[in-house]
């Protein structure tokens, strides 16, 4: 999942697809866990009798990454689960039984005949399963690592750190984690295998860096907090991060959740002040009159006269009959239009400052803390021998490229 609210779907137009040569001698961490959760539905949908899909996918994506496209792949597993995290998961495996969520509030023993004994099992078997890739991946030569906590942690440090050029994996917190390529979508017998994104696309598109991730997380929810702040979905919560820059967001956020209302920007008077054409200047800013029959400004009983001077300008020797859904762009009008916008802006600003201040305890200071400084590695014999497969890895790349 990574980031709640339909993250992805805010990503989505900043997508690269690319051909089969993409990863052509470079080095991809792969999310294990990913790739078996993504097609061991698929495989036993369409083979039931497969005998341990897990290993088949593992074997052929495998051998498709390093022969096919001339990857060289860095296989990462999750370590332990964060209590945060898990925390998430009995709250998904509950809402997903109908059970009610206030279970989550009492005591292990109170529900340990409710969710555990049925979550236990699927996570052993999963663990097993992931247990057996591993083995088999080290029987081809594969770089195997295991996580602190989230895979895509370490995949994140990995890419960020320089020693793989992109992770695979589809948890969308993998840029929070400081991943600067993603690739969410591989499909080995495509033209365009590679649904991949780049996080200096995302900055230059929607303006937003690693923080302001992290805020949003928070704000729709993410893999350790699933509700976040109800009322912030994607869009919501983009538009409210934005108002603030990427060092500052998260101290405001911590402001607001204390119920400190920022200082957004200045308001209609001061705006209005260093406007030196603004018609409002110095004067009550109350609405002229204006014509019944053509709209603009003036009275009517004048303009049966002589037409107004918008009239005479569109050519006519008369008052015109104003359209359905006609607007007023005089200055006087224009100006109305900005107040009106500037106090809905004002209005949003505290609606949504009021909904983050109801929310007990956010941010999530423990949240805040794993995402931006995460230590990835744990298991530090497999590690290393992973690491060392990984130098080889590193050196193998070299030599192909000079040898080319």
């Amino acid at each position: 999942m990574g980031v709640g609210g339909n993250f992805w779907d805010l990503l989505k137009p900043y997508a690269r697809f690319e051909g089969v040569d993409f990863l052509r001698d470079k080095r991809v961490a792969v999310d294990l866990s990913f790739w078996i959760v993504q097609h061991d539905a698929a495989i036993r949908s369409k083979y039931p009798r497969a005998r341990c899909p897990h290993l088949r996918i593992t074997f052929f994506r495998t051998l498709a990454l390093f022969t096919k496209l001339g990857a060289f792949p860095v296989f990462v597993v999750d370590g332990e689960p964060s209590p945060l995290k898990d925390q998430a998961r009995m709250e998904r495996f509950l809402r997903g039984s109908g059970l009610e969520l206030s279970v989550l509030l009492k005591p292990p023993e109170a529900v340990a005949g409710q969710a555990a004994p049925a979550a236990k099992p699927r996570n052993r078997v999963f663990s097993t399963w992931v247990q057996q890739c591993v083995e088999l991946l080290e029987i081809l030569g594969m770089p195997v690592l295991k996580a602190q906590s989230e895979a895509e942690a370490l995949c994140a440090q990995l890419n960020n750190e320089g020693h793989v050029d992109a992770c695979i994996t589809s948890d969308s917190d993998a840029f929070l984690f400081g991943a600067k390529c993603v690739i969410k979508c591989l499909r080995s017998n495509s033209k365009e295998p590679f649904e991949c994104y780049y996080l200096s696309d995302i900055e230059a598109g929607l303006g937003l860096k690693r923080k302001q991730m992290v805020a949003i997380a928070l704000l729709v929810g993410n893999d350790h907090h699933l509700q976040g702040v109800p009322g912030f979905g994607a869009e919501t919560a983009l538009r409210f991060v934005k108002l603030f820059s990427d060092d500052d967001v998260l101290d405001r956020l911590s402001e607001v959740g204390r119920g400190i209302i920022p200082a957004f920007q200045e308001g209609i008077d001061a705006s209005l002040e260093h406007d030196a054409t603004s018609p409002y200047k110095g004067v009550a800013t109350t609405r002229s009159p204006h014509c019944s029959q053509c709209g603009h400004p003036g009275s009517k009983r004048a303009h049966l006269k002589i037409a107004c001077e918008y009239c005479r300008n569109n050519g006519s020797e008369s008052c015109m009959m104003k359209s359905t859904g006609f607007k007023c762009y005089c200055s006087f009008c224009r100006e109305d239009l900005v107040v009106k916008e500037q106090k809905k802006q004002e209005n949003w600003q505290l609606k949504a400052c009021q909904k983050i201040a109801a929310e007990h305890g956010f941010p999530n200071k423990e949240i805040i803390e794993m995402y931006l400084n995460a230590s990835g590695r744990d298991d530090e014999e497999q590690n290393m021998n992973g690491m060392k497969c990984l130098m080889n890895l590193h050196a193998l790349v070299f030599r192909e490229q000079n040898d080319y």
